[in-house]
């Protein structure tokens, strides 16, 4: 045993350090080689936007390279116009931003004089008299520094360039140009061939990661693709029209260069959560030194605010529809990510091509990690984590996960989809010592205290669920209503007598106890008289209290893992001392080798057997006329015996 698990926490290490050299390996590569990695990126998020639009042009009988050049052609053109647009912009604003001087010194005059006589205004010019006048200890060392040597009276001699200076700036701003330049080509070209050629590339992705799966990746690619063409499609879109409308507002207040700061406002907004304020903050600076008063800043203020509130709240969840399933730590951690790489065009690409990594780490198996680190959906499942806080002792949150999963999904199915299988992760953990005897208290007694809590809620869904069946199946319901309805029955005193009795036994553990519990309040009190034994009884001690209370059926509770052999027994012993009476068999939670366990146990002793706690009562439900007639047979007999 301990060699085994010697090895495989070998095994186990050598994955992870695999997988961190593999990591940095990536990474290190997407650094170094992203003068080629930038356009090929940028390349396949522009496939995926021209996608559907030469797939239109296509549709409508144009050939699909004239297509794709068409596509291409008019993206480039309005690119290149919009580039030329800003650039001419930028150059306009640079030369004119001296003429607004005044502006600025007059807006310090008035923020000085708004902080003349108050303990902020003392404050500020105390800090700028520190500022430029430092203390008299600093200026006496200072003159003792600057105490002249005969060596330093040595004239000393500067050579100035004769030239002009901004020559020396040529090379490296030609540099930039070319290579800007040479990406931009890249990734046109790039752009142009995986848009002819993109059924070649789905299908060499589709044979690297759906190897024996091909049907099913196929599927799975093509749907992928679609949902982020259409995703970034709309993207661009509902971005392009908050930068128009942006430049139309700035170019209404009276802003200048309002098509730079439009421009800038759509570009931005690529980068999550905080593209928006960013660009919020240029405009605003030049309505501030632009304007003399404050009236049109705080103008421009109430324009972006209120167009990205439109935008956020109305045409996102309009034109998306739904999440697209990326978190926002995610997101923020993923433009953090890719602006250390590569830079802003890193950041302006990281919301794209995280939402090209969710989207396919939900249908490609080998990319699910990305799914997961990224994703918007909760990493465990509910079952899980409810069971996490318990193994943490933390009843509040566990109390807390069953509430938001009741919310989402009927009461009745939180037994089978949440507690059910948290005990059974418990009963397994503690068969392999994961668990201690205290923690598998704790998480029993919790369980039975949350039990507890739901029970009200569970027991008027299921009363609700059954008069609105009986209700739409019963055409003779004129009579009933007339007559009144009928009383119905509370837990402290029922006011009818139940049609048919239950004996519950667990087969071994606790676990077993509290599953019984749960049937017991997912079957109508009015309806059923259900006695559940909460020790472990000895055989004969069950077979002597079954002759007591004469029930009409005997459920016996039974969760995996194991328990079988003992399950079998005991119905076993049941069946030969009543072999007319009802017995049921609940293997809650059971998830393999169902019709196996299901015959093993039919064959033995019981009538019938199932694996979830709905199916138990909804059997049960199915058995109760005649168990009730049965029952009104044995009352009579006993009557006139009497």
């Amino acid at each position: 045993m301990l060699a085994k698990s010697s090895t495989i926490s070998w095994q186990r290490a050598l994955i992870i350090l695999s997988g961190a050299v593999v990591t940095v390996v990536v990474i290190s590569c997407l650094y170094l080689a992203r003068i080629i990695c930038i356009p090929v990126a940028l390349a396949i998020v522009l496939t995926f936007v021209l996608r559907l639009p030469v797939l239109s042009l296509q549709e409508r009988g144009l050939g699909r390279t004239p297509a794709v050049l068409v596509v291409v052609l008019l993206a480039g053109l309005l690119l290149a116009g919009l580039s030329w647009m800003v650039a001419s912009q930028i150059s306009g604003l640079l030369a004119e931003l001296p003429k607004y001087s005044k502006n600025v010194e007059d807006k310090i005059h008035s923020f000085q004089n708004l902080t003349k006589d108050n303990s902020l205004g003392k404050m500020i010019r105390r800090l700028s008299t520190a500022w430029n006048h430092p203390e008299e200890s600093e200026e006496e060392s200072g003159e003792a520094l600057n105490k002249s040597s005969p060596s330093d009276n040595v004239a000393k001699v500067v050579v100035e360039p004769t030239g002009s200076p901004w020559l020396g700036l040529v090379p490296s701003v030609l540099g930039a140009v070319l290579e800007g330049l040479a990406k931009a080509g890249l990734a046109i070209v790039l752009t142009v061939f995986m848009l002819l050629k993109r059924e070649d590339l789905r299908n060499r992705f589709i044979r690297l990661v759906g190897h024996g799966h091909i049907t099913v990746t196929t599927k799975a690619v093509d749907d992928a693709g679609q949902r982020i063409s259409r995703y970034l499609l709309t993207q661009l879109f509902i971005n392009s029209l908050f930068g128009l409308l942006v430049a139309v507002g700035l170019f209404l207040i009276g802003v200048q260069y309002a098509i730079l700061w439009g421009f800038l406002a759509g570009a931005l907004r690529y980068v999550p959560y905080v593209g928006t304020t960013v660009a919020t903050l240029f405009p605003i600076a030049l309505s501030l030194i632009q304007f003399k008063g404050w009236f049109q800043p705080t103008l421009v203020i109430v324009l972006i605010i209120g167009l990205e509130l439109i935008m956020t709240n109305v045409m996102e969840p309009r034109f998306y529809g739904q999440s697209i399933g990326v978190s926002e730590v995610g997101m923020l951690i993923a433009a953090a990510f890719w602006a250390f790489l590569w830079g802003p065009i890193g950041l302006v690409l990281s919301g794209p091509m995280t939402v090209c990594l969710v989207i396919l780490g939900k249908y490609v198996p080998q990319l699910e990690f990305f799914d997961v680190l990224l994703g918007d959906e909760p990493a465990l499942d509910p079952h899980v984590a409810f069971y996490q806080r318990l193994t943490a002792r933390d009843q509040d949150e566990a109390s807390l996960v069953v509430q938001t999963y009741i919310q989402t999904t009927s009461p009745e199915k939180v037994y089978d989809e949440l507690l059910v299988p948290a005990l059974i992760r418990a009963r397994r953990d503690r068969d392999r010592q994961l668990l201690t005897e205290d923690d598998e208290k704790f998480i029993m007694q919790a369980t039975a205290e949350i039990l507890e809590e739901l029970e009200p809620e569970v027991k008027e869904a299921g009363t609700n669920g059954q008069e609105a069946a009986v209700t739409s199946q019963e055409p003779g319901t004129e009579d009933q209503e007339a007559a009144g309805p009928e009383p119905i029955a509370t837990d402290d005193s029922p006011l009818t007598t139940p049609e048919a009795s239950i004996l519950g036994f667990p087969a071994r553990t606790e676990a077993d106890w509290l599953g019984l519990k749960m049937l017991e309040q997912l079957l109508d009190p009015r309806k059923w008289k259900v006695e559940v034994v909460r020790d472990q009884w000895l055989s004969s001690e069950m077979v002597s209290m079954v002759e007591k209370m004469q029930p009409d059926v005997i459920c016996i509770g039974s969760m995996p893992p194991g328990g079988l052999a003992h399950t079998r027994y005991l119905c076993k012993r049941l069946r030969k001392r009543y072999p007319d009476l009802k017995i049921v068999v609940g293997r809650w939670g059971l998830k393999r080798h169902q019709e196996e366990t299901r015959q093993q146990i039919k064959e033995v002793c019981a009538d019938h057997v199932t694996i979830n706690l709905l199916e138990t009562r909804d059997h049960l439900q199915a058995w109760l006329p005649v168990l009730a007639q049965g029952s009104a047979h044995r009352d009579s007999a006993a009557g006139v015996g009497g």
